[in-house]
């Protein structure tokens, strides 16, 4: 038993760093470089929203793998979301962020509101934490998703604003977490951790296969 708690321990910090250390490619390609094209404005918005929910899931459960891990993943979220209105003015219009930034809204209200009927009497940690995960996990579906399906959509774009390093990382944060959560019984984390998998493997497909008739251009030159 205490060989299982050492390894599901180490296995979750290791999901942690590699969700960490995935943030920087894409904080260095959009807020260094200033190169934003391909970037789905819902997936950034819900990039900021998403880490400060899992922070108030962590706390719920004790967790501080989610805690340390979503602290980091809200500050690089917003990074990358003010590089992205700043290089795209056309976001900042009201219509546009209303119809990128609701989903976003929608998912920091509802941890406000976990984040409040915890601190009430009698207050179960447990069953707030399951009602935030399902949220979680519809949110985590609007987040990556709309990434994969985008690049998908039009395969002809603009690509040079997507950080490959960020989504190879990605994948592998994703299936750390899958094994992490499933040892611990998180079924939300499971979910959501398969879902982000799925749609990093989408968009590393999309950037490799996207990549080769620009090399063999390249080559025949």
């Amino acid at each position: 038993m205490g060989v299982r708690i050492l390894l599901t321990a180490v296995l979750g910090w290791s999901a942690a760093a590699l969700t960490i250390s995935l943030m920087w490619p894409q904080i260095w390609t959009s807020c260094v470089r200033r190169r934003t094209a391909g970037l789905s404005p819902t997936a950034i918005w819900l990039g900021v929203a998403l880490p400060a929910g899992w922070i108030e899931y962590g706390l719920l459960i004790g967790d501080p793998v989610q805690i340390a891990t979503n602290a980091v993943g809200t500050g690089a979220g917003i990074a990358v979301l003010v590089a992205l209105l700043a290089a795209r003015p056309e976001l900042r219009t009201r219509r546009a962020g209303l119809g990128a930034a609701s989903g976003a809204v929608a998912l920091l209200l509802a941890t406000a509101a976990t984040a409040g009927l915890s601190n009430l009497p009698g207050a179960d940690p447990r069953a707030l934490s399951s009602a935030l995960g399902v949220v979680l996990t519809g949110a985590v579906l609007l987040a990556n998703v709309p990434q994969p399906l985008a690049l998908l959509r039009d395969r002809g774009q603009d690509l040079s604003g997507v950080s490959g390093s960020r989504w190879v990382l990605g994948a592998a944060s994703n299936l750390s977490w899958a094994v992490y959560a499933a040892a611990l019984g998180q079924p939300a984390v499971v979910v959501c951790s398969v879902t982000g998998l799925l749609c990093s493997l989408v968009v590393c497909f999309v950037l490799a296969t996207a990549r080769r008739p620009r090399a063999a251009a390249l080559a025949t030159a």
